[in-house]
């Protein structure tokens, strides 16, 4: 289950394939650990990990639908995650450390999870 938190509302939808997998651009493989010190491993356990909140990124979505997520690592590192749907595979476009503001929205969603 996915939960989407937008404009104060909380849903929980399915957008990603079951089970997830992923696919990496070879163009990509090593770039968010060089920009921004994200493994690919720690890209992915976001996905797994609650709450994982999604959001539609509708200034990128003129070629294919892109989503935006905020989540967490298995050691709690806050990553937000720029990702496509592609064949039934997730493809990672970019993972970096959230923002301020990206931290304060997740924890707003956080306790609105926790609440529910």
């Amino acid at each position: 289950m996915t939960i989407v938190y937008t404009y104060n509302i909380l849903y929980f939808v399915k957008i990603l394939p079951e089970p997830i997998a992923f696919e990496w651009d070879k163009g990509n493989i090593n770039k968010n650990l060089k920009r921004h010190n994200v493994t690919n491993q720690e890209a992915e356990e976001t996905f797994s990990n609650e709450p994982f909140i999604v959001s539609g990124d509708i200034k990128h979505s003129q070629k294919e639908k892109r989503f935006q997520a905020l989540g967490k690592t298995n050691k709690a590192k806050l990553l937000f995650i720029s990702f496509t749907a592609r064949n039934d595979k997730v493809r990672i476009i970019s993972a970096r450390n959230m923002s301020k503001k990206e931290r304060r929205e997740y924890e707003k969603a956080l306790k609105a999870y926790t609440d529910f």
